[in-house]
């Protein structure tokens, strides 16, 4: 328990990192690029502006410049621009002496395949273009984004680098205090363990001698309300006793428990028959639907002991002339054990998952009338818990109750 318990704050704590890391590196990336293609597209509106050129009529660059460029940006721009008919988009002019790597075939290829894409603006390859109509024209003008691209993945793969390292740091050092912060966790949840155990030994002794007495006193004056009524809380006493040791058990040995391959179908079979003769004196029926040849690998009798518990709590909750209802069957997600049964008080679908805690207890009256103290479900959960399954409780109507039990297998 102390351990899946660290596991799971490591887990919580590793992926909030995650979360805010990947806000992090995304919002500076997106940031970066959104700048890259803010940048172009401002050099490009300007050569759209004077039809494919820095120059204006004038002859002067720097004219034809935007407030807050460099005067240098039309020497560092490497670009060209093709015009092509609208209608045919058959190719007019080419211009490509603001750029080595591009000749004119390559540009009409650009440009015809570009042309044939509806949005005005995007990227081709290392290419930004942008395309203007000038009367029964379309002039398509790329901009050489490649460096400015290039910059920007190395930039995305040093962050992503960085923050993964740092990742790894983190992780590490979340893993070292972890175990100093479940320590004392883990110290108490230990003694608390030990306290029951040793407390369970304790107490077994005086109520053997409680019940001695009560024999020889029965002995000397006959049965009574009285000595009956001793009997009955002894035995109650003894068997909570008994439960609360046999958990503390399970989830000191749960990682021990000796596991083995046995016919699951004939020991719930087994132990369910056992409930027939309880079931016909209460006046309730028990009907079990039992697939043949099913198999587990687990501990025999932790599986019978949580087949009594399931069926006990179901027969003691059931209202007289009901059916409860046992089925295993081998499911896709692994083999399920559910039983099923009506219940007297209303179950609501808030408390469902409390019904496997502890002295927990959705109405004491009707419980404590039954003679039970709300700790078999616990004792099941660490059943189920040990053999690496799960268990749920389910109501579809607020009047039934349904324990489902799923094995992996």
């Amino acid at each position: 328990m102390i351990r899946k318990l660290q596991i799971k704050f490591i887990i919580i704590t590793m992926s909030a990192v995650m979360a805010v890391l990947f806000v992090i590196i995304a919002g500076i990336n997106l940031v970066n690029y959104r700048g890259i293609v803010s940048e172009t597209d401002e050099i490009l509106s300007v050569l759209i502006e004077n039809k494919g050129s820095f120059s204006q009529g004038n002859g002067r660059k720097q004219d034809a410049l935007r407030p807050g460029m460099s005067p240098e940006t039309p020497f560092e721009s490497r670009y060209f621009s093709v015009l092509l008919n609208s209608g045919s988009h058959t190719v007019i002019q080419v211009e490509t002496g603001h750029i080595i790597s591009i000749d004119t075939e390559k540009a009409i290829e650009y440009a015809q395949e570009t042309a044939e894409n509806r949005g005005e603006r995007g990227f081709t390859g290392n290419f930004r273009y942008a395309k203007s109509m000038e009367g029964e024209t379309i002039r398509i003008i790329f901009l050489d984004c490649k460096r400015s691209l290039d910059s920007f993945y190395k930039f995305l793969f040093a962050s992503i680098s960085i923050s993964l390292i740092g990742y790894l740091i983190v992780l590490a050092l979340v893993v070292f205090f972890s175990n100093r912060i479940i320590r004392p966790i883990s110290e108490s949840y230990e003694k608390q363990k030990r306290f029951i155990t040793d407390a369970g030994h304790e107490i077994k002794t005086p109520l053997t001698i409680i019940n001695a007495d009560v024999d020889i006193l029965e002995m000397d004056f006959g049965e009574n309300e009285w000595i009956d009524d001793i009997h009955k809380q002894a035995k109650r006493l003894t068997a909570l006793t008994n439960d609360l040791v046999y958990l503390a058990r399970m989830e000191e040995s749960a990682d021990t428990m000796t596991m083995i391959e046995f016919p699951l179908s004939d020991v719930i079979n087994e132990a369910a028959a056992s409930f027939q003769a309880p079931a016909r004196t209460q006046g309730k029926e028990l009907q079990c639907s039992i697939q043949p040849m099913l198999s587990i690998e687990g501990n025999e009798k932790a599986i019978r002991q949580l087949t009594g518990i399931l069926l006990d709590n179901a027969l003691k909750y059931s209202p007289e002339g009901k059916t409860v209802h046992l089925v295993l069957e081998r499911k896709s997600r692994g083999l399920q054990l559910s039983v099923c049964n009506e219940t007297i008080q209303e179950i609501s679908k808030e408390n469902l998952s409390m019904l496997f805690e502890r002295f927990y207890r959705i109405d004491a009256s009707r419980n404590s009338g039954c003679g039970g103290y709300g700790i078999g479900l616990s004792v099941a959960k660490a059943i189920v818990t040990a053999h690496g399954g799960k268990i749920r409780a389910k109501t579809e109507d607020g009047h039934s109750l349904e324990i489902r039990v799923t094995f992996p297998g």
